[in-house]
This record gives structure tokens, sequence and C-alpha cells, in this order.
């Protein structure tokens, strides 16, 4: 099904007609350019979508220094031009168009049309994916959730992991054991959710609930069959 680029702005509350408080999360979603478009006769129909812009090198003149930071690649500038855009996107994705009921009819798209907040309406059921906060190094208390050991009775080990594995046999530890290590920064989809509210003039998307990663972060809002 078709979906958008977005950022997510925050978390706010909407109130009903009947007065029922809702929790949403609140989601900016300017036009999506399409930079690729699958072939007819290719297995998957997907599209491509851009978000964003990314900064590009001037023209530089004889003894004028060439200002600090990323620009875009010569590459990203003439796969953006295709689309007749003068800036590549910050954000590439491929979004499906097939991946919903079979009743439903795919949706037809040309390089250099525009995806919106059009495409939603409330009431529609809708998965959003993003990136979860990142904690960086953290114990088996935080990042698995492991109940700890006693405080009390001479015991030194309040948030250690205890004994990974036997010493005999297999005499390793086995794979998939549950250690300290990197936690968040992961990408997660969050499935039925409901788009409580739609404004196409600021290209706002009002969404039930919570969906992962921190402000200003970016997700892809995808309808769901």
């Amino acid at each position: 099904m078709i979906g958008i680029i977005g950022k997510k702005v925050g978390m706010t509350q909407i109130f009903t007609a009947d007065g029922l408080e809702i929790p949403v999360t609140v989601v900016e979603a300017a036009p999506n350019p399409v930079l690729q478009v699958s072939a007819p006769d290719a297995k998957l129909s997907q599209i491509q979508l851009g978000f964003g812009a990314q900064r590009v090198a001037r023209a530089s003149k004889k003894g004028e220094r060439t200002p600090r930071g990323r620009r875009a690649t010569k590459a990203a500038i003439g796969h953006a031009a295709k689309a007749g855009l003068s800036a590549p996107p910050a954000v590439l994705r491929t979004i499906r168009l097939d991946d919903g009921p079979k009743s439903v009819e795919i949706p037809t798209f040309k390089v250099g049309d525009t995806v919106g907040v059009g495409i939603f309406a409330p009431g529609d059921q809708v998965k959003v994916t993003g990136t979860t906060k990142g904690h960086g190094f953290q114990g088996v208390v935080k990042r698995h959730s492991f109940g700890g050991g006693p405080n009390t009775h001479g015991n030194t080990k309040h948030r250690r992991p205890g004994s990974v594995g036997p010493g005999t046999d297999p005499s390793r530890v086995i794979k998939g054991k549950r250690m300290p290590g990197h936690y968040g920064a992961e990408q997660h989809t969050q499935t039925h959710l409901r788009v409580e509210k739609v404004d196409a003039e600021r290209n706002l998307l009002y969404i039930r609930g919570a969906v992962a990663g921190p402000k200003n972060g970016i997700v892809v809002v995808r309808k769901q069959g």
C-alpha cells in the first residue's frame, strides 16, 4: 500500500466531539517527490520517495575557499535531476504498492509526481516505521529487564547477569545469550495505528498512540490493509 516519509514532531492530545481525550503523535510530512518507479514487468511494484534536501556544492571561483560541511555527490544530484529536483533529498525510502489486499487497485505513479498527506483520511489504519532512541552500552537489567540479585544478606552482585553458561558441556556460551551490549537505535515498526486527523494545509498527520523514535526522527507511514 502507499505510504509517505515524514518527521516526528512530538506528541499531543486532541478531543473528540464527545469530549474523549486521545493521545496522538504528530508527523510532519511535506509532499514527497517520486524519484524512481519499478518497471511494469518487475516482480514487485514499488516507488522511491524522497524527503528533505541535501546541500549542494556551489560553483567555486578562483581563490575562493570551499565551505565546510558535507555536500551531495554528483551521482545523487544526477539521480534527483531526473525527477526535476534541483537538490537531492536527504532521505530516500522505497515503498511497496502491491502488499495490500488483492481486491485493492494498485496506484500508478511516474517520476516527478508527489505524494502528500492527502492519501490518508481520518480512520485509516497505518503502520509506522522509525528508529528507536539510542541508549548506548547498557547492562542486562536495563537492556533485557533482568530482575537483578538480592540487595541484602551479603550479596555484591546486584545488577550483574550471573552465570552465562556451563563449564563442562558445551564449554562455551550459547549463541543468543542475553548479555550487556548496545541498546536501542534499531528499526521498529508499530502496526494497527489509527489516523485521527489530517491537516493538509500544514502537512500534518495526527496518529493515535506513540511511534518509535525521538523528536525530529524520520518515520515512514504506510497504509495497512
